[in-house]
């Protein structure tokens, strides 16, 4: 075990039927792999799948370069948060660690564990951070709040700005990269 494993800290996902989930997860080291349109675009394509596949509301998202916000409600009484988060970022890393094998083998250094057993890492070991809303005003403050995430960082003026985010598409239907399920926040 390293020293980086003796600071994580262990999220413990409370399934609760009812309640939104607030979800972030962050790069391998906070490096900045979602900066290319093309990762980011990897994150998009997963999350409409898992969408899909899990039975879960998108209500709000954003992509960073180093990192991801998620504001997602299970439409199930019985989901487990944890296998959604798993997958998304499984499916992502795999594409990334695929592109980059065939096109930049040189760039797999960026992901070097200099582990045996996981030599590769996309995303932050272990799970990211978990908040449950039980409220629909917590998670529309939650989802403003992703949406500011950019302009926070510095990366935009105004949120509808950012490529990578559901701002748009809260302010317009059919304008932002990934259709919202705002039926359920309403």
């Amino acid at each position: 075990m390293d020293d980086q494993d003796t600071h994580r800290r262990t999220v413990q996902f409370q399934n609760t039927p009812g309640d939104a989930h607030y979800l972030t997860f962050s790069c391998f080291q906070k490096r900045r792999f979602l900066s290319r349109d093309r990762t980011c675009q990897y994150v998009i394509d997963v999350l409409d799948r898992a969408r899909s596949k899990f039975n879960f509301d998108l209500w709000a998202y954003v992509i960073m370069p180093n990192h991801v916000h998620l504001l997602l409600f299970s439409r199930e009484e019985i989901y487990d948060m944890a296998k959604i988060e798993t997958s998304i970022k499984l499916s992502v890393s795999r594409r990334a660690l695929d592109y980059l094998r065939k096109h930049n083998p040189e760039g797999l250094r960026h992901l070097a564990t200099g582990q045996r057993s996981t030599p590769y890492r996309f995303w932050q070991q272990g799970n990211g951070y978990d908040q449950n809303l039980n409220t629909l005003a917590a998670a529309r403050s939650i989802g403003e709040y992703i949406h500011n995430n950019p302009v926070r960082a510095g990366l935009c003026v105004n949120p509808e700005d950012w490529a990578w985010s559901s701002a748009r598409e809260w302010l317009k239907e059919g304008s932002g990269p990934l259709s919202l399920d705002r039926g359920s926040l309403e």
